[in-house]
């Protein structure tokens, strides 16, 4: 019976029901090894909004706590690819309207070059970032009249649609109308398509740069055009100093044969209270073959109140 009894028990095991393992979740399987108040404070950074502060967290808790640090980083890469998603979702299921911000412009100022003149200046700015499309469009008003007599009279609307390849590369064409008659021209249109790059992108910094073929139609003051084909290029460079300061550079080069212009812009914004910031800029023209009895270079100064929206 003894020996019967030993024959038989693997078999009698191979039948008997073996409970399962029991189910492990990731969190146990996984315990959590970041200290509390790493966590504690990484929590707060995500909770804030900013990615800024999520990374600069991120980098000193896994420098504070070495054997965290892969946790840390998955934390971090979890919550950025969420926000992204959610970013993206909202670009896509907004409206045209819906995503549009803007600024205006109203203030004072002073020119010197082929005018030296004061006088009051009103600007207005709009762009709608789309998930695929991006518009831009900007309006400039110059005026100045002393004794009755127009002494500075200035105006642009410029048009730029962009057609993002992928989240650095983009496709642009570039509308722009000018009026400047005590530059030497009654009307210039200009027009451009290329490409464009976002060469640095970061929390506090932006540079985007572009470069194409352009058209150029001047009308000038002595009743003369000029058509010529050409190459833009573009620089647009914003830098966030601290929270409410912005130092902005912009720069555009129309080189053609006859007559090449350059233009720059620096710009100094300080944020004073809601929508309301003061801005400073300086301009700066230069027209390689100006007309006869105009000289190269015009700059001017300004000082504005900008609401933005």
């Amino acid at each position: 019976m003894r020996a019967a009894l030993l024959f038989l028990s693997p078999l009698l095991l191979a039948n008997t029901d073996t409970p399962p393992p029991p189910t492990v979740t990731p969190a146990q399987a996984e315990p959590a090894t970041i200290p509390d108040p790493i966590k504690a404070m990484l929590d707060a950074a995500m909770t804030s909004g900013s990615e800024a502060e999520v990374q600069t967290i991120a980098k000193y808790a896994a420098s504070a706590a070495p054997e965290s640090a892969e946790a840390i980083r998955r934390i971090a890469g979890a919550w950025r690819e969420a926000r992204s998603a959610a970013a993206t979702r909202t670009l896509q299921d907004s409206g045209f309207f819906d995503l549009v911000r803007g600024r205006v412009e109203l203030g004072g100022f002073y020119t010197t070059g082929n005018t030296s003149n004061v006088g009051l200046t009103l600007a207005a700015d709009a762009t709608r970032e789309g998930f695929q499309w991006r518009h831009k469009l900007r309006l400039l008003a110059d005026y100045q009249e002393s004794l009755g007599i127009t002494t500075r009279e200035r105006y642009v609307a410029a048009y730029e649609p962009n057609y993002k390849i992928d989240d650095r590369l983009y496709v642009y064409g570039a509308l722009q109308y000018e009026a400047d008659r005590f530059l030497g021209y009654v009307s210039r249109y200009s027009g451009s398509a290329g490409a464009g790059y976002t060469a640095l992108r970061s929390p506090r910094m932006t540079l985007d740069v572009e470069l194409g073929p352009s058209f150029r139609r001047t009308a000038f003051t002595d009743l003369t055009e000029e058509n010529e084909l050409g190459v833009r290029g573009k620089l647009d460079f914003d830098w966030r100093l601290a929270n409410g300061l912005t130092l902005s550079q912009d720069a555009s080069a129309y080189v053609q044969n006859l007559n090449s212009t350059l233009t720059s812009r620096t710009a100094l914004a300080a944020k004073l209270f809601g929508p309301l910031s003061a801005s400073m800029s300086y301009a700066v023209s230069y027209e390689s073959r100006p007309p006869i009895r105009r000289v190269n270079t015009d700059t001017t100064s300004r000082a504005s109140l900008v609401y933005s929206f």
